[in-house]
């Protein structure tokens, strides 16, 4: 069974960067599409950003571009998600996880997913 372990949240001010990591058990980076997603309290899981195995990434949230990115390590096994210009409004818990299907898509729907992670907490203060 393989595990995703996501690292790196923590409560930094806005315009502050964190950079997310999410170290998969199995060698599975290379070969499965890996994405970030988050939940805000009271808020629907989104899609944030998403990387295929031939580093072709994909934004699926607006609000994001240009301030983060998504990234993979093949022989770490790790993926990560680079966060600068924290904003409040990016509080949330962040995750990754592997979808089913062999390309990115925000209109997968969350049950479609082979493996999340615990989740990390991103905490952003003004």
């Amino acid at each position: 069974q393989v595990q995703l372990v996501e690292s790196g949240g923590g409560l930094v001010q806005a315009g502050g960067s964190l950079r997310l990591s999410c170290l998969a058990s199995g060698n599975i980076i290379s070969t499965y599409v890996m994405g970030w997603y988050r939940q805000a309290p009271g808020k629907q899981r989104q899609g944030v950003l998403c990387i295929n195995p031939d580093n072709y990434n994909t934004t699926f949230s607006d609000s994001v571009k240009g301030r983060f990115t998504i990234a993979k390590d093949n022989a770490k096994n790790t993926v990560y998600l680079q966060m600068n210009g924290l904003k409040p409004e990016d509080t949330a818990v962040y995750y990754c996880a592997t979808p089913k299907a062999p390309y990115c898509s925000q209109y997968i729907s969350l049950t479609e997913y082979r493996y999340w992670g615990q989740g990390t907490q991103v905490t952003i203060s003004s």
